[in-house]
């Protein structure tokens, strides 16, 4: 389905129990990812709870209208909550969806039952480690120059952002299917300016540690060990400064538990949000 909210045609989907408690997910990857990764993975979430997934403005299916900020996203997810008629929801935001669920919760605190994290950070102080990462792997296509400009926002074309995805794929995942990662790089809508906004503007100055600690609601907060865009280090950050977080690693996966641990993420997100419920009761 699709509404415009603040000016901008966004697409959204609404799944799961009519009545249950809504959980809002939010997708990582600006210009890159889209709400349909989470919908198969959490859709079995929907015999309990209320489930509401979204493209953000310049990503998947949503429309290309400036400006991709962090305020911007947080205002249109705000604004999505009301348009549903919701006074709270949860929140599950992965890797960059991490980052606006964080900056959601610290401006929208009033709005927010719970918070869960999927392999995030609590700011842009990781880069390195990332990057020492993807050259240590020796892959075909990676180079320094690559990712410089990959993480600097100046992708030239959505072919080339493409390309650049398709070389970094592989460090994604414990079991790399390329088969299955060459359908995925081209099933992909692809924004290479929602990019290079975010990473060459937004990510420079994003910073949320300061704020971790006034933000009361329970968290969950998870990562694969073997992530390497947003290493265990970045979850232990964010779980050390919060003051009712849950850290959870799951050893056998990369940046996708969700995908990787399917099963065991799923228990481990439902016995939060029933641990949750029983709290406020």
């Amino acid at each position: 389905m699709f509404t415009t909210l603040n000016g901008c045609s966004i697409y959204y989907e609404l799944h799961g129990k009519e009545e249950g408690e809504p959980i809002f997910f939010i997708h990582g990857g600006p210009g890159m990812s889209d709400c349909r990764g989470d919908v198969h993975s959490f859709s079995a979430l929907g015999d309990e709870y209320r489930l509401i997934f979204l493209d953000m403005r310049g990503s998947g299916r949503s429309a290309d209208v400036p400006p991709y900020t962090h305020e911007q996203w947080t205002a249109d997810i705000d604004a999505l909550r009301a348009f549903l008629g919701y006074e709270t929801v949860h929140m599950l935001g992965g890797s960059y969806g991490g980052f606006l669920t964080l900056e959601y919760v610290t401006r929208y605190p009033q709005r927010v039952r719970s918070v869960m994290l999927r392999d995030t950070a609590p700011s842009n102080d990781y880069n390195d480690l990332s990057m020492q990462k993807a050259m240590d792997s020796q892959l075909p296509g990676i180079t320094q120059e690559m990712l410089d400009r990959l993480f600097g926002g100046q992708v030239k074309s959505n072919e080339e952002f493409k390309e650049m995805y398709r070389a970094i794929l592989p460090l994604y995942t414990v079991d790399f299917d390329e088969e299955q990662a060459e359908a995925k790089v081209n099933d992909i809508y692809y924004h290479y300016e929602t990019h290079n906004y975010a990473f060459h503007v937004n990510k420079k100055s994003y910073n949320v540690i300061d704020q971790l600690s006034e933000i009361r609601q329970p968290m969950l907060i998870t990562v694969g060990r073997h992530d390497w865009i947003t290493p265990v280090v970045c979850s232990e950050d964010i779980a050390k400064h919060v003051p009712n977080g849950k850290l959870v690693i799951f050893e056998n996966s990369g940046h996708s538990p969700q995908v990787e641990e399917k099963e065991s993420y799923l228990k481990t997100v439902r016995a939060f949000l029933s641990d949750v419920s029983t709290t406020e009761t």
